[in-house]
């Protein structure tokens, strides 16, 4: 797999060229992420007090069993970050008040991320050579690089990955290997979300 993204020329804004299997592989990790997160919450009212709905609306107060779900939607509070003096019942509480309040809302965010992804495909068609140039502008470069983050991290639970796991065995696996596919994914979406970041700070 090739595209990586570049600056868009004459603005600001990121391109990349994707072949039809690229495309059809973006799409399809995106729908599953969308899949994965779920639907999102019904709407309020047009009318509807927006202090009520805040507090109307909580959300779950249990980090999910699911270990993507889990590293998508971590306990704030807790973690290797944590001292020794902690009080672990203490850090418990704070985090599940904490998702309580904000968990829907990350959901939300993370499900426009995913469907920004799968609409900016949808409307993409290779040329005669075989390739597309996608072009994101406005909140679309953001909206990607959020989509893209949360589709390594879904993989890298898939494959416990973890932050401090240098997992090297995993980039040397055999070509039977059923895991190589997704690990060729992570690696790929890991090379455009970088050149993403740089052509965003450039």
């Amino acid at each position: 797999m090739g595209g990586v993204f570049e600056p868009l020329k004459g603005g600001p804004g990121a391109a990349v060229a994707l072949d039809e299997i690229e495309i059809s592989i973006l799409r399809s990790l995106a729908v599953q992420l969308l899949e994965l997160i779920g639907p999102g919450e019904p709407e309020p009212a047009a009318d509807a007090d927006p202090l009520a709905v805040l507090f109307a609306s909580d959300g779950p107060s249990e980090p999910p069993s699911d270990p993507a779900l889990a590293r998508l939607f971590p306990d704030a509070y807790g973690g290797p970050g944590a001292g020794p003096k902690d009080d672990p019942e203490e850090l418990r509480a704070r985090s599940s008040e904490f998702r309580r309040f904000t968990e829907n809302d990350l959901r939300t965010r993370k499900r426009e991320d995913a469907l920004a992804v799968v609409r900016s495909l949808d409307g993409l068609t290779p040329a005669g050579d075989g390739a597309a140039v996608l072009e994101l502008t406005g909140e679309l470069p953001h909206r990607w690089l959020g989509a893209l983050n949360d589709l390594r991290l879904t993989i890298a639970a898939r494959l416990d990955i973890t932050e401090d796991d240098e997992s090297a065995v995993l980039f040397r696996l055999p070509d039977e290997d059923p895991r190589k596919p997704m690990v060729m994914a992570y690696l790929w979406l890991g090379g455009l979300q970088e050149t993403l970041i740089e052509t965003l700070i450039r």
